[in-house]
């Protein structure tokens, strides 16, 4: 069960779209490693703009989820890969369809 999410939504700095795509592939073994993290999506959104789409159990989950190795890594690299400072939504589940 999920109650929770994050919707980020990041902007490339023009030049380092791929760069930013990489960086996304290269979370996904982060996202994993994490007990709350039950489903975490990379996508790609336009030719600039990327996102992330997590969604945790409870609000321990994403806190912690904030307070992890991706948040960290990402804010790290924010200046060489980001037009902007990512756009970072809590949102409510309201209903979900999950692999069992």
């Amino acid at each position: 069960m999920v109650t929770v999410g994050l919707l980020a939504t990041l902007n490339a700095k023009s030049g380092k779209e791929d760069a930013l795509a990489s960086f996304l592939d290269s979370a996904l073994p982060l996202a994993q490693a994490e007990d709350d993290t039950v489903a975490w999506f990379a996508i790609k959104i336009d030719s600039n703009t990327y996102g992330i789409f997590d969604v945790f159990p409870g609000p321990e989950g994403r806190q912690a989820h904030l307070d992890g190795p991706i948040a960290a890594a990402l804010m790290d690299q924010a200046d060489d890969l980001l037009s902007s400072p990512p756009d970072i939504k809590p949102i409510d589940v309201l209903a979900a369809k999950l692999p069992s």
